[in-house]
């Protein structure tokens, strides 16, 4: 098979959460494979130094921080895209955070925090992207899911609730939105050695349990979800819809 099926060369990617973590590794792989970035995120000064890094090894890398879970932000920042950069083409919901404690415990306001960051965003950032790629007819949109997408852990329980409603809110893209050429999918990282993790990977009785666990015995790295965004992102899986793709080591493959 061609590698030009993998080429991104032309093509805007929009990665939320990108200036740092999961998402700035995969905004770099896209990157490599010749796709322009918007790099995102809160943090204003924590994108621009994530886009200036982009741009001194070569890409094409702009700064659009913004608050994904806010639908007036959302909107204006599509806007600016629109006039500065033109369509997008590839948009990964990358955006996350983590929240750890019993579920008995859990205050409303923090099950309600989780589930607009992680969930509610994918769908107000989806929806506006998908309105453009509809009148193109063409369009990746990547959903980071999770092997919790899949599975519980105790601690984790407004997570899990997110990330498994994130796989099945792909699946209801595909069913509206394939008839458009537009592909929805999501890519599941197993256990990823980033800030997220880096309590639990300290913890000596999780680390051991972790690495026992998973078939490859280790933790995953960034880098490595990036030949997966790369294909669900690219001509070649303009036939793949509705999926989610496990980045896990085989974790989800045993018992």
């Amino acid at each position: 098979m061609s590698t030009a099926l993998f080429d991104l060369t032309g093509r805007t990617a929009l990665v939320t959460g990108s200036s740092r973590g999961i998402g700035r590794d995969i905004a770099g792989t896209l990157a490599a494979a010749g796709a322009r970035i918007l790099v995102n995120g809160r943090d204003a000064a924590a994108v621009d130094e994530a886009a200036a890094a982009l741009r001194s090894g070569g890409a094409d890398a702009r700064s659009y921080p913004f608050d994904v879970s806010d639908e007036a932000a959302i909107d204006a920042a599509l806007a600016a895209i629109d006039r500065e950069v033109g369509p997008i083409d590839i948009l990964v919901n990358n955006a996350g955070i983590q929240r750890r404690m019993p579920m008995t415990e859990v205050p409303l306001e923090t099950w309600a925090e989780v589930l607009q960051t992680n969930l509610t965003a994918v769908f107000l950032v989806a929806r506006a992207v998908a309105r453009g790629m509809i009148e193109r007819r063409a369009g990746k949109i990547i959903n980071i899911c999770s092997v919790q997408s899949e599975l519980g852990r105790p601690t984790i329980g407004p997570y899990t609730a997110s990330k498994g409603a994130v796989k099945m809110l792909t699946k209801a893209m595909c069913a509206e939105w394939a008839q458009y050429n537009i592909q929805a999918n999501g890519l599941g990282p197993g256990y990823i050695a980033t800030d997220m993790t880096k309590a639990l990977r300290e913890d000596a009785k999780f680390d051991a349990w972790l690495r026992a666990r998973t078939p490859s015995g280790r933790w995953g790295q960034p880098e490595e979800l990036g030949g997966a965004a790369v294909f669900l992102a690219s001509r070649a899986s303009d036939f793949v819809n509705g999926q989610v793709i496990y980045v896990d080591g085989g974790l989800l493959s045993v018992v």
